[in-house]
């Protein structure tokens, strides 16, 4: 079992930045990618972003590209994603998952563990 909590949602002005965390316990080892989705009310959950452990191949939706960084810090079993030129369109609560291998990346299908989410409000 993986368990993922994720934190530093909260509200910030268009134009801003945000970094979110997301901690990472128990079998990481049967996750070895991680990746983030987000939700917002009344649509589909979108990928964002997913990197690997291991090497750090990283990938990026289209509609963030550009504007996010995931990276990660093994030490602490934590991954990163660094949001940068807020849009009010990103508003949403933004996941953080995990699954082995690296096939299916951007489908949130494919993902076995998740966290709770937290909140990214961005005001216009």
């Amino acid at each position: 079992q993986v368990r993922l909590v994720e934190s530093g949602g909260r509200l910030v002005p268009a134009g801003g930045s945000l970094r979110l965390s997301c901690a990472a316990s128990g079998r990481t080892v049967s996750a070895s990618t991680m990746g983030w989705f987000r939700q917002a009310p009344g649509k589909e959950r979108e990928f964002v972003a997913a990197i690997s452990w291991s090497g750090g191949n990283t990938y990026y939706g289209d509609s963030v590209r550009g504007r996010v960084t995931i990276s990660t810090d093994n030490a602490e079993n934590t991954v990163y994603l660094q949001m940068n030129s807020l849009e009010p369109e990103d508003t949403a609560v933004y996941y953080c998952a995990a699954k082995p291998g690296n096939t299916g990346i951007e489908t949130y299908t494919r993902y076995i563990y998740w966290g709770r989410g937290t909140q990214v409000t961005v005001s216009s």
